[in-house]
């Protein structure tokens, strides 16, 4: 069974991680550069950066590359998982990036928000998922 809290350490370089992938960011037109770190439950740290395109709707987010290099890299479960903004602040995903990030949890899993920690079910509550299917 997965541990029910992340350690104050893991954390820290969970934001390391997305500071240097927000680091790579491409975000030429708004300028918003975003980076997302995530721990897989087998132990893997895995990140991403939001990559903007002139055609607005096929920008990527962070947590969408994030989950590209999941899969890249073997695939499994989300643990922990934090974003943040250019100054380093951690930020709430987006409704969109918080579905996928759902997808993708395994049990217990937890967020850095702006307000603190949160599991998943309190950041996107009554998700969607393959239940409904």
């Amino acid at each position: 069974m997965e541990s029910t809290s992340i350690d104050p350490t893991t954390w820290e370089t969970l934001k390391v991680a997305a500071v240097a992938a927000m680091e790579k960011a491409y975000a030429p037109y708004s300028n918003f550069k975003v980076g997302a770190a995530a721990l897989t439950t087998d132990g893997r740290l895995i990140s991403g950066c939001n990559v903007e395109n002139a055609a607005y709707g096929v920008t990527l987010c962070a947590e969408c590359s994030m989950i590209g290099e999941l899969f890249a890299t073997g695939g499994g479960k989300l643990r922990a998982f934090y974003c943040v903004d250019a100054s380093g602040s951690a930020i709430m995903p987006c409704g969109r990036c918080r579905q996928l990030l759902s997808e993708h949890r395994g049990e217990n899993m937890e967020l850095m928000t702006p307000r603190g920690v949160r599991s998943m079910d309190q950041v996107l509550p009554d998700a969607f998922g393959p239940h409904n299917l």
